[in-house]
């Protein structure tokens, strides 16, 4: 079966850090494609970052640029989001999804994780 679970979400203060996991189930982490997206109640999802484990590429909204740092590890397969310097417009619910590659269209991506809450005070 294949499945992705959350973690990390919470509550922190304008300028904080926290560090999201996507725990991965049935993928190899090998040529996968591991998308980070995020929704705020009433707006439509919007994707955040990416990363192809076949070359380590990555890709990033431009509003996380220079902010966010998504990773993955093959022998946890797990994928990480670094997120830093975080504003209160970052505050949403955070999914994880896979695909083949990266891209930014929800579409294309199948399973999805149950999604994390993200928190940013001012």
């Amino acid at each position: 079966e294949v499945r992705l679970v959350e973690s990390g979400g919470g509550l922190v203060q304008a300028g904080g850090s926290l560090r999201l996991s996507c725990a991965t189930s049935g993928f190899t982490l090998v040529d996968d494609a591991i998308g980070w997206f995020r929704q705020v109640p009433g707006k439509e999802r919007e994707g955040v970052s990416c990363i192809n484990t076949s070359d380590g590429s990555t890709r990033y909204a431009d509003s996380v640029k220079g902010r966010f740092t998504v990773s993955s590890d093959y022998d946890k397969k797990m994928v990480y989001l670094q997120m830093n310097s975080l504003k209160p417009e970052d505050t949403a619910v955070y999914y994880c999804a896979a695909s083949f590659v990266c891209s930014w269209y929800e579409a294309d991506f199948n399973p999805w994780g149950q999604g994390t809450q993200v928190t940013v005070s001012s």
